[in-house]
């Protein structure tokens, strides 16, 4: 089953990698026996799906999440195999969405209004004198 990341974008399944081993956490005796810690790997380098424009877009922002131009997800969540793999899923389309969408607005640079000037010098001079009362009375 392809995993389909937005209305641009479907990646392959044969471009998705899983590795399946024990899980640590609730389960009892079943966690022993069971391989229901998934880990999905899509190399973003090697694929097809993407433009050169998209693959550069996607390395820059998760840059530290690929290992050798590869982004791994591991879900041990969840007690059932299934149930991880749909979570893996989700959270690989949710990385691969936030990664492609347009950058926000830029920040305009503004200046502090006059009234917040005078509010912050306020508070300064009341914590000045709060702390001028801390002293010990000098021998004047």
């Amino acid at each position: 089953m392809d995993l389909e990341v937005g209305p641009g974008l479907t990646i392959p399944e044969s471009e998705l990698r899983w590795r399946f081993s024990r899980s640590s956490g609730p389960g009892g005796q079943h966690v022993n026996t069971s391989d229901s810690r998934v880990q999905l790997t899509w190399d973003v380098v090697a694929s097809s799906a993407l433009s050169e424009e998209q693959r550069a877009r996607i390395l820059g922002r998760v840059g530290r999440r690929t290992t050798a131009g590869a982004i791994t997800v591991t879900v041990s969540e969840r007690r059932s195999q299934l149930r991880n793999r749909e979570d893996a899923l989700e959270t690989l389309r949710e990385l691969v969405r936030d990664a492609l969408a347009p950058p926000g607005p830029s920040r305009r640079a503004t200046r502090p209004t006059r009234g917040s000037q005078r509010r912050r010098l306020a508070t300064k001079q009341q914590r000045s004198v709060t702390k001028q009362h801390r002293r010990r009375p000098s021998d004047d």
